[in-house]
């Protein structure tokens, strides 16, 4: 899921797989910028470039479509990019592996392949749209969500978070407000909540 905040201009990319430190490969952003989530059989230049063409003054739909056309492996990727603005655009290749898809909503989307069936991406996007508080711990309650409905038909392993302001402040280790990542865990959507929850109480102090 890559999702904004309308009242923070707060931005944030959210995975689970059954793949080894997902994170450092499927979630990208930058504050002032946007987010990105490249999946499937991905292509991480969809993250960098589309961060450097956002990064520019091109939309997420613009930036999108270039790299789409670009990519000679378009058919098997999967990928969101949300702007600064809140404009969104997703993707899913026609040869993804089913279960396969993505849902584009007011200020977000949410996409997963190889699912146990298509309702996860659904309820996904359902529990997004009825939930409130922090969107971090929104992002969270979606992936949950996604995890009641079947999720990855391989099973789970690791899980990310990352969140940035809307606007920069030129001091980047102010800016990436939230940065969290579960390599390799039996429940790792849960280990991630509680990681959260970690970090929340700990910025209080």
């Amino acid at each position: 899921i890559v999702a904004r905040d309308p009242n923070t201009g707060e931005m944030a990319v959210a995975v689970q797989s059954h793949w080894f430190s997902v994170g450092t490969i499927v979630s990208w952003g930058k504050s002032g910028v946007g987010v990105v989530a490249t999946q499937s059989f991905v292509n991480p230049e969809f993250g960098t470039k589309g961060i450097e063409l956002m990064d520019g003054g091109t939309g997420a739909f613009e930036a999108l479509e270039y790299l789409v056309s670009k990519d000679k492996g378009r058919d098997v990727r999967q990928v969101a990019m949300l702007d600064a603005t809140g404009d969104v655009e997703a993707y899913t290749g026609k040869k993804c592996i089913a279960s396969a898809g993505h849902y584009i909503g007011d200020n977000y989307s949410v996409q997963a392949n190889m699912m146990l069936n298509d309702r996860v991406w659904p309820a996904m996007a359902q529990t997004f749209d009825h939930s409130d508080g922090p969107l971090a711990e929104r992002m969270v309650t979606a992936l949950e969500a996604a995890q009641v409905e079947g999720g990855d038909i391989r099973g789970k392993q690791s899980a990310a978070l990352v969140a940035v302001r809307g606007k920069a402040t030129g001091k980047v280790w102010e800016d990436r407000l939230v940065d969290l990542r579960v390599e390799d865990h039996s429940e790792p959507v849960q280990e991630l909540k509680r990681l959260l929850q970690v970090f929340r109480a700990d910025s209080k102090r």
